[in-house]
């Protein structure tokens, strides 16, 4: 059985990349996380893009497969 890809990785490293230049610096992308099981596997493709703005509010944005 052949499931199809998740590119949820791609979307959030462009997500990272593009906030700075589409928001002209207001909002920084700073890393991409990944949902990890306590063992250290990965549970899901879920990926979670960490932000912040010039007045210093943190974001956490997710992207995730949708159904």
């Amino acid at each position: 059985m052949n499931m199809p890809l998740a590119y949820c990785d791609m979307i959030a490293y462009s997500i990272k990349q593009n906030l700075g230049v589409n928001t002209d610096g207001f909002i920084t992308g700073l890393k991409v996380s990944y949902d990890l099981a306590e063992e250290g596997y990965m549970q899901t493709t879920t990926k979670y893009v960490s932000a912040v703005d010039a007045n210093g509010k943190k974001y956490k944005i997710t992207v995730e497969e949708a159904e």
